[in-house]
């Protein structure tokens, strides 16, 4: 994950990049490469220079506008040169006004508006990226192996619940790890988790307690949205109640014991080719 921000005054602007030196370590010529992944509209940059500040790559850039501008559509590739799965959250200012946009692999494009965007629009656009981000991030697998370990619909029900709450409650201690993961090593673990849910599928079918373990299970995957807007987490809890609630009745109509341990073989295997995917990327 990166970070930026954009300060505009009248026609030009100031750009600040702060990255993770081991996301640049790989890239060639990255005092010119990086910035040449972030494109504001129509602005012509008029000067850049990027250095090493204590573990952290820093490059600022200043821009010219034709005009004056209450809004600024704006365009990173970031995750092109460093990994795919890079995640860039930037905030806009200009005056009294900010606004600010997330972007990775699914989502190259954004705009900024430079006026006090309404509590509805700011609620409904992040409700519905953080809805997107659940659906197309590795915890859609975690969510099957929900459905296939819950034994019954009160206990599927239950395991979700628990799984949300693990990713809530991360969110006030991720401020306060004193280690910065990167993103692979999160998607790592959360393939971990996959994996290790399908043993205690296989090898502990009739297992007590199984809520406590998704609920330990689900601090890590909340290390994937701790560095999000809050907004951002309640529309992924929001899409993982509805599709447990949808996988469960199909499962719960559909399949039996011999088809749950199918299920469960099937996600040993995919989470542990997932998780080698991850360590030798």
């Amino acid at each position: 994950m990166s970070t930026g921000e954009l300060r505009v005054d009248g026609p030009t602007a100031v750009y600040e990049l702060r990255i993770p030196m081991y996301e640049v370590a790989h890239v060639a010529n990255p005092e010119t490469a990086l910035i040449d992944h972030i494109r504001f509209d129509d602005a012509r940059r008029t000067s850049a220079k990027c250095r090493e500040e204590d573990g952290t790559y820093v490059c600022i850039a200043n821009y010219e506008f034709p005009g004056l501008i209450d809004r600024l559509d704006i365009e990173c590739t970031f995750y092109q040169i460093t990994v795919p799965n890079h995640v860039h959250l930037l905030r806009a200012v200009q005056g009294p006004n900010s606004d600010q946009a997330v972007f990775d692999q699914s989502f190259p494009r954004s705009e900024v508006r430079f006026r006090p965007p309404s509590r509805t629009e700011l609620l409904t656009r992040e409700l519905g990226a953080g809805l997107w981000r659940a659906i197309t991030s590795p915890v859609a697998l975690f969510l099957l192996s929900l459905v296939i370990a819950a034994r019954s619909g009160p206990e599927a029900a239950l395991l979700v619940v628990m799984y949300v709450a693990g990713e809530w409650l991360v969110r006030p201690l991720a401020p306060r790890i004193p280690w910065q993961f990167s993103q692979r090593f999160i998607e790592a673990a959360m393939a971990l988790t996959v994996a290790y849910l399908a043993v205690e599928i296989l090898t502990l079918p009739n297992a007590g307690k199984r809520w406590l373990v998704v609920l330990v299970l689900g601090l890590f995957h909340g290390l994937y949205f701790a560095a999000f807007p809050a907004a951002y987490l309640a529309g992924a809890s929001l899409i993982q109640a509805i599709l447990v609630a949808l996988l469960a009745w199909i499962i719960a109509k559909w399949s039996g014991p011999a088809s749950r341990r199918a299920g469960a073989w099937a996600l040993l295997i995919v989470g542990l080719g997932w998780f080698a995917s991850r360590l030798l990327r």
